[in-house]
């Protein structure tokens, strides 16, 4: 019976070693475990950065496109002032292409 109880007393040994080890490496993984919620000064500087040429790049484009717009309505506007010279009951006026103006042909003056 010695025997079977030695057995016994090195499988309960053995097993509760085990099972102390597995609980150990357990802890262990667990300890290791860094948890972030993606928000550190390093991320929140990024952002920042990020922010601030969004918002430079964003007034550049802004610039951009109202002077296109500028470009557009002043061409819109001297193809209007050409379709109605072109129209005009006058016969001295006539359209100047360099000033994009209705002149008169007698006077040099603008056709009003």
């Amino acid at each position: 019976m010695t025997t079977t109880l030695s057995k016994r007393l090195c499988l309960t040994a053995m097993l509760t070693l085990g099972a102390i080890v597995y609980t150990t490496s357990a802890m262990a993984e667990t300890n290791r475990l860094i948890i972030e919620s993606g928000d550190n000064a390093q991320t929140r500087q990024s952002a920042a950065m990020e922010k601030e040429q969004w918002n430079d790049t964003r007034s550049l484009r802004q610039k951009v496109n109202k002077r296109v717009e500028k470009e557009w309505d002043k061409t819109d506007a001297a193809f209007d002032a050409k379709d109605n010279c072109q129209k005009s009951s006058n016969v001295n006026a006539y359209w100047e292409a360099n000033t994009q103006r209705c002149l008169d042909r007698r006077t040099g003056r603008q056709v009003q």
